[in-house]
């Protein structure tokens, strides 16, 4: 695949045809030759045969079908406290280039940074902080012309299948710009990421890593960047920082 685009918008840009995981590739580079790998350095495959996903899931891509991206930040001016915004941005960044690409489509980001078109997922988003803590990779998958046959679970879509026929280059050329202003507006992110998450407002369930479940309405995200639920007969919010959440649907 041709990056031309992409590679100007960004200090570091490498593409692979495939590895085991991009995210372990350049933690493992940016931890060894930190001065080769500067804030915004980026590693893009075609396949990848050893991701992860949120949760310990296998994430595995077909080749030529999806892209795997993991970008390195080392944002100056943010505190520890303020990196857990990292992977709500890169949410809102991958929703609004999967909304360039699919104009009349609708959609959304299911917190933390799912990206569903129609309530389909087409991209998910997993953030690792270097051992040293000198940045973050965020690594994120498209969905790009897999067919339906091809998804790796039922409820999700690609570009290809939402009649998106924009060019991997231009797609991840417009996700990377909207990556690094994001970034660079720090003031802005929380009011950024409420507005435009849409599972404010919608009865969730909530499933912890134990197994454990909680069913309420999703009313807000607090000030480091986790999920508010009000849960009937409790007095307090709920703050979910690690679940899977799902959107129910009341008819």
């Amino acid at each position: 695949m041709d990056f031309f685009k992409s590679a100007q918008t960004v200090n570091r840009f490498e593409y692979v045809e495939q590895t085991g995981s991009t995210n372990s590739d350049l933690v493992a580079a940016a931890t060894a030759h930190p001065s080769d790998y500067p804030h915004l350095s980026v590693l893009v495959a075609g396949s990848q045969t050893a991701g992860r996903g949120r949760t310990g899931r296998a994430w595995v891509s077909p080749a030529g079908k999806s892209l795997s991206i993991s970008v390195l930040v080392r944002p100056t001016g943010w505190s520890s406290e303020n990196l857990g915004w990292l992977p709500l941005i890169a949410g809102v960044a991958m929703r609004r280039a999967v909304q360039i690409a699919l104009p009349n489509s609708l959609v959304g980001l299911k917190w933390p940074n799912d990206v569903q078109v129609s309530g389909l997922k087409i991209s998910g988003i997993l953030s690792e902080l270097l051992p040293n803590a000198t940045g973050v990779v965020i690594g994120s998958g498209l969905n790009l012309t897999l067919e339906k046959d091809e998804l790796p679970i039922e409820a999700a879509t690609s570009l290809k299948l939402e009649g998106s026929a924009i060019s991997p280059d231009d797609f991840l050329a417009g996700y990377l710009n909207e990556l690094a202003e994001l970034i660079s507006n720090l003031d802005d992110v929380p009011a950024i990421v409420r507005a435009e998450c849409s599972t404010i407002g919608q009865s969730v369930r909530a499933i912890f890593p134990d197994g454990s479940e909680q069913i309420g309405l999703a009313s807000g995200i607090d000030d480091s960047g986790r999920l508010l639920i009000s849960v009937a007969g409790e007095p307090q919010l709920l703050a979910v920082s690690a679940a899977d959440i799902q959107h129910l649907r009341h008819n």
